[in-house]
């Protein structure tokens, strides 16, 4: 099974903190705001829907890619996406998530 390839056109004036990341204090959900990912998709000919709701949602790969490509160009480090970053690596490193049964946190 190969490695998935995405390819995907930033638009002009779509800049990585438009995304406005953020995560719920409550459950860590992460939050964005959808209107940089609608101009990608639309820019790149993908479908938006796939991208969020698909069998497989794309939309943190396309995230994780894009900030990469964002540093590597000399923007800001973005402290939500580091820390997902970190989590993913800990996940990686540890052999997946721990979590308390409900209840017993």
């Amino acid at each position: 099974m190969g490695e998935l390839q995405l390819r995907v056109t930033i638009p002009d004036g779509v800049e990585f903190a438009d995304l406005r990341l953020s995560r719920d204090v409550g459950d860590g959900r992460v939050r964005f705001k959808m209107a940089p990912i609608e101009a990608i998709c639309e820019a790149s000919d993908l479908d938006l829907g796939e991208i969020m709701q698909g069998p497989q949602p794309l939309v943190g790969l396309l995230i994780a890619a894009w900030y990469a490509a964002h540093l590597e160009r000399g923007g800001a480090p973005d402290p939500v996406q580091e820390d997902l970053m970190e989590e993913t690596r800990l996940e990686e490193e540890h052999g997946g998530g721990f979590s308390y049964p409900p209840g017993h946190a």
